[in-house]
């Protein structure tokens, strides 16, 4: 039977849809051309901001920095630079914040991190650097007014020995002045909203942005997920089941995912998401498609991008 009125997640309630994106900044040559065409292809979506991994033991920072410099310099996007505790002195700490400041940057993402050996080793807090990532916070208070968003984990970080401790966490960060929290991606998105009602009974009320990630590989989502201890539904591996060797259909089959995912969030009142891009413009920009996040048309991309511009100055 064919129909003229939308589903209801199409059209979002009338509500704008926001945002944001993730990179992580590239080793070679190569990885660079493809990191700026997906910037240059993202870009014209006016997202809220885009953020800047920060490697395991801060082992990316100058190419972070570069790459953050560089989207400020060269792009008119908000960029939001990743920034963690590990391996670091707070002098070293903050002299990287203050040339973020000096480079127009105004947003930080801060993160206790992982350390140099990455996930699964023990974390050990610098003798002379930020013990947490609340003390991280604080820290950037104090030498600026810098929009400040940390991570949250809806099936609770692996390290924390209960949801109570991870919400005291995650309550500390915001007192100490996180303005916006993004999560760790999910697959089912149950999670997130029971975590969503823990985190609103403990008496926290910043945005909890859910963080998105389509699936074009499923064997690394999977080794991800395992190392994370992020749920992994069966269903969602029969949807790949028998494509190991068919890059092309996965990747249809990914954005088909990842939008039943977002449509669902949407169809359940969520308006902001943010996307793990893996450095890939494709299946992003498809996905935000369906959902009504597309270019300005001629007329109106000089006043869009003018009052995009002041709102991040704002902030």
């Amino acid at each position: 039977m064919s129909s003229d009125v939308e589903r209801r997640s199409r059209r979002s309630g009338g509500r704008p849809i926001a945002v944001s994106f993730e990179f992580f900044p590239p080793k070679t040559p190569e990885m660079e051309a493809t990191l700026w065409n997906s910037i240059t292809r993202l870009a014209p979506l006016a997202p809220k901001f885009v953020s800047v991994t920060y490697g395991a033991g801060g082992s990316t920072r100058e190419r972070t920095h570069a790459t953050v410099e560089r989207i400020v310099k060269e792009t008119r996007l908000a960029p939001a630079a990743h920034l963690t505790c590990v391996a670091a002195s707070k002098g070293e700490v903050d002299e990287v914040v203050r040339g973020y400041w000096d480079a127009g940057v105004r947003h930080i993402v801060a993160l206790r991190g992982d350390p140099p050996g990455g996930v699964g080793q023990a974390y050990v807090p610098h003798a002379e650097g930020y013990k947490t990532s609340a003390d991280l916070v604080t820290g950037l208070r104090r030498i600026a007014n810098f929009e400040v968003s940390v991570s949250a984990y809806p099936e609770k970080h692996p390290e924390s020995p209960s949801f109570d401790a991870d919400l005291d966490i995650l309550a500390a960060k915001v007192d100490a002045g996180a303005t916006r929290a993004i999560t760790q991606c999910f697959f089912d998105n149950d999670l997130y909203f029971r975590y969503l009602d823990k985190v609103r009974a403990r008496g926290i009320e910043v945005p909890v942005v859910p963080g998105i990630l389509p699936v074009s590989n499923f064997k690394q989502a999977r080794n991800f997920s395992e190392k994370t201890g992020t749920y992994m539904p069966s269903w969602l591996a029969g949807r790949f089941e028998g494509l190991d060797d068919d890059p092309e259909t996965r990747k249809l089959i990914a954005a088909a995912v990842a939008a039943e995912q977002v449509f669902d969030l949407v169809d359940r009142g969520v308006t902001e998401f943010h996307f793990y891009t893996l450095n890939r413009a494709d299946l992003v920009y498809a996905i935000c498609h369906l959902l009504g996040v597309r270019p300005p048309q001629a007329g109106a991309e000089g006043q869009g991008k003018e009052g995009h511009g002041k709102g991040q100055a704002a902030a």
